[in-house]
Parts: C-alpha cells; structure tokens; sequence
C-alpha cells in the first residue's frame, strides 16, 4: 500500500465498468456510454475518437489503431489489425533515386492511408451493441464546442508545433502559437466528417468527398495516393501472439506491430534474478536496457508487414533468448549489440475498458510523431500520420518500402493472462518505448508485487539511440552508477511513455484501473 502523506493516487475500484485513459474527459465519455447500456466496445471507440480532440498531436482521423479485445462469453482474444498501407505508387527504388537513404518524416511519402477509421467501423459492426453514431456522438460535440487544453497535451503541443505545416498551422494553432492549458481547441471541419461516418460508415471516410479532400491534399503535397487507395483500405483480424513470464502470460498484437519485442525482452530478462535487485536500482535499470537492445535489434531485424515478416517464431523461440541473454555483462553496458547479437539471428494514445460482462478492449490509437506528418487536408484539415516512416529504404528488407505494404509499428495494445483467464487489458504509449515499457510494467507487478497504481507509476529509464533515458524519479547515484557502467545518462525532455491498465479480479468481481500521472487522465469506474 502507497504511503498516503506522499504525492500520489489510489488505484480506482468499481465493479461494473471501467475505463483508463490519458485524458478524463474520454474516460468519463466511455463511461458514459456504458451506463447508458453500451459494451465495451462501443465505449472504447468513444474514448478514443474524442482522444483526437483532447490530443490532437497523438492521434487522430489520419492515424491508425491495433485492437486486442476479449468477447464476453470467452477467453479467446482477437487481433483487430487497423494500420494502413502504403499508396500503391510508393517505391522505395524511386526514392533511392532521389538520393534519399531513409524514408522523410514529413513529407507527403511518410503518409501512409489512414486505417482507424475502418477499423472503428468493423468493430462497431461486429462486436458492438449501440452502433456507430452513439460512439461518435460525444466526439461530434467536443469537436464543435471545443476541449479545453489540458496541461499535458499543451507541453506536448509546444514541443510538436513547429512540425505543423500548411493549412495544419491555422487549423492547430491558435492565433498562431500553442495553445496554453484552459485555451479551447475546437475542429469544427472534423465534426463534419464524423458525422458523414456515423452515417455512412467505411464510405463516409475512404469514399465521396472526404476522400477526395485527402488525396487532393496528399498529391498537391507530393504524394502518389489515389481514390482506389482510400477506397480499398480495410482492417484485418489476426491471431495474438504470446509467451509467459513466470505465472502470467503476455499477449500481443502480432506483426507489423513490435509486441513480439516485448515478449522477447521478458524473455531474456527471465535468465536474471530481478526480484533479488532493487526494482529502482542501477543493476535492475542496467539489465533492462540491455535486454532491450538485443531485443530491439530483433525487431529491427525481422518485423514488417504481416506478410513480409521473417523468422518470428525464431524471434520468440526460448533458445534465442538463452543466447542473448548470455551477451549481458552484469556491470558493463554493450555499445555494439547489432554486430553482438548476428552469431544469433543468422538465418505505438491508448484506451482500456472493460465493461459489467467482461468484455475487455485494448485499443491503441496513433499519427506517429507530434502532429504526424504535419500536413493536414485543406478542407476538412484531417490530419495525415507519417507512418511511412517506419520503413526502411534497405533493398531487399522485409520492411523496406512498397507500395501495399503496412510498415512496421510501434503501437501495441496488450493484455495478460494468470491461469488462462485474461487478467489485465493494459498498453504503454511512448513510441519506441512500448514494448520495453510493457516489459516493465509487467515486471514491476510480477517481480516486485507492485499494486497496480505503484507499478505505473515507477521511475522509468529507456536505453534508445545511444543514449539511456533515465527519469528524475530515480537517484543521482542510479544515474552515476549506470554512467559508470558504461551508460551515456540523460535525463530526458519529457516524461517516458504512459501507462492505462484494468485488472479484473474475478473471485471479488472487482475491477481495478491505473493511469499514469505522466499523463492528464485517468481511470474511471461506475
């Protein structure tokens, strides 16, 4: 239990629904939702299409989700696949002939077709109760009257605006600056299109007029996207995939997202006694950096589109996590885990709920970079993501460039499992940070018996481009103890990831929410 005379909060407990979320006005409107008789579903793609006005440099329209959902009446979960694909006409020999080495962040090429949208629809169509207007109805509202800016989103916003280009400077920009915390931030354009897909569904967004604005747009700015890009766009069901860490088990989405990376570190972190260490502590912090560097350069090795991934049962296999694992010095920090780790590789805004009947969703919801692309569409001012740039311009790679073709992601909801039963629907935003802040999360609970709220909101550290990231919440002597290691210590511009998670304790028929203060939400029950 927290020691109640320090800063901090309590878990939140409710039995017959709960949502977790970075922004309280999505909770309360996804709570809402449920009382009003809506499932999970329903309430989850209410909380998350209104997280595009409470954060518009996160997510929105012109993103992607991934989905996880556990039905009511069983344990079995489904993969919902929500990412777009490249325009038919990308092709990474054309941009190698422009003397470009790795895809643009910005520009019209890193766009890839927005995929959320579809899969809101499917999900609503397939597994909801209340149809799709009732979801998107509070979103409609908030677009029209406007969301006051939270404090959060406004650094976030303040760090990101300088990507914004174009139109997108007029329609996310106020008076040409960021907003501060309180402004109102209205997208009466956006509201416009909601209400074409509450009415039409899928052909309200890939078809019609929306559409054309979109690739008017996208071409006037360079790209090659077309109608029959939009029009075809269309979300895929898959199977998870899993592996266990002590008595949990951890499941993922599967490729082109990078969950199997965090199955892979709690692997190799699974050959060290952790609950020996002190959970905020140097040693702990320095074998988790180094488990997610090998674990990263798998990734890097083999994920792609679904279709093009290499040797992910390699990647997951236990062998391959012995051999790794014995690369970890204890005391000294590797700089050359590529080259390391070839003798054994030859040949990610987040929204839980779950409702009265346990249904349980873990849905992700993503532009990528702070206001993706930065270009949005000129007439409704859709705001495009740059997941393009998740490909690689590498001939031959698995995720090299092509038109078609999903890039690899970095947004994975997740959900665990204690004796066969799903346990705790959870995701960890921050980008490159997911899987190893699943990895964390997961161990904070299982090695250190953490309750839920302590496990996130623990210090948090990141080893990511050469340099470790490592919070203020750890001590100076964590920081000159990793720095002695071996370790280039930094204490980073923003607080890493954000963590929203729901545990289902069925013996009480309790619910249990945590959100992370890193974030302006929380959890909600009812």
């Amino acid at each position: 239990m927290r020691d109640f005379q320090r800063p901090g909060r309590s878990a939140v407990f409710a039995t017959n629904g709960m949502c977790a979320t970075s922004h309280p006005l999505a909770a309360k409107v996804a709570i809402q939702i449920l009382e009003k008789g809506g499932n999970a579903v329903d309430a989850a793609i209410a909380g998350a299409v209104l997280l595009g006005f409470c954060e518009p440099q996160m997510t929105g329209l012109g993103g992607d989700c991934f989905v996880l959902l556990k039905p009511a009446d069983r344990d079995r979960i489904i993969a919902l696949n929500g990412s777009g694909r490249a325009p038919n006409g990308l092709a990474s020999e054309d941009l190698r002939a422009k003397g470009l080495t790795a895809m643009p962040a910005y520009a019209a090429e890193a766009v890839t077709i927005p995929g959320a949208v579809d899969a809101f629809c499917r999900l609503s169509e397939d597994w909801g109760k209340l149809g799709l207007a009732a979801s998107l109805a509070p979103a409609i509202f908030y677009a029209e009257h406007g969301v006051p800016v939270a404090p959060r989103t406004a650094f976030d916003w303040k760090i990101g605006a300088d990507t914004l280009q174009g139109v997108a400077r007029k329609l996310f920009l106020l008076d040409g600056n960021p907003p501060s915390p309180g402004q109102i931030f209205r997208a009466p354009q956006q509201a416009k299109v909601l209400r074409k897909i509450a009415e039409y569904g899928h052909r309200g967004f890939y078809e019609g007029e929306v559409a054309q604005d979109m690739v008017a747009s996208l071409r006037a700015a360079g790209g090659t996207h077309t109608m029959q890009d939009f029009a075809t766009t269309q979300s895929t069901y898959g199977e998870p995939v899993s592996g266990r860490y002590k008595d949990v088990e951890l499941i993922e989405h599967p490729p082109n997202g990078q969950g199997a990376t965090a199955i892979l570190m709690l692997n190799i972190l699974s050959h060290f006694d952790l609950r020996s260490l002190d959970p905020y502590g140097a040693q702990r912090a320095h074998l988790e950096a180094e488990a997610a560097k090998l674990a990263y350069d798998a990734r890097n090795r083999f994920i792609a589109d679904a279709g093009f991934t290499r040797r992910l049962e390699h990647m997951l296999a236990p062998e391959t996590a012995t051999a790794l694992a014995e690369m970890i010095h204890p005391e000294k920090a590797m700089t050359n885990a590529h080259e390391q780790s070839e003798q054994v590789h030859k040949e990610t805004v987040y929204i839980t709920v779950v409702d009265r009947d346990r249904t349980a969703v873990s849905l992700i919801y993503s532009i990528y970079h702070s206001f993706g692309s930065g270009i949005a569409s000129d007439r409704f001012g859709i705001l495009f993501q740059n997941r393009g740039a998740g490909f690689t311009l590498e001939k031959g790679h698995p995720n090299e460039a092509k038109g078609g073709k999903r890039p690899m992601h970095t947004i994975i909801p997740a959900m665990l499992k204690k004796s066969g039963r799903v346990w705790m629907p959870f995701g960890v935003m921050g980008g490159a940070y997911q899987p190893n802040g699943h990895a964390r999360l997961v161990s904070n609970i299982v090695d250190y018996d953490l309750e839920l709220q302590q496990a996130v909101d623990a210090p948090r550290s990141f080893s990511d481009m050469g340099q470790m990231n490592v919070e203020r919440g750890y001590s100076d002597a964590v920081r000159q103890k990793l720095a002695e290691m071996g370790h280039d210590v930094v204490i980073p511009q923003t607080p890493i990831g954000g963590a929203q998670a729901i545990q289902i304790d069925g013996e009480r028929g309790v619910l249990i929410g945590g959100s992370d203060p890193r974030k302006d939400g929380c959890a909600l029950g009812y």
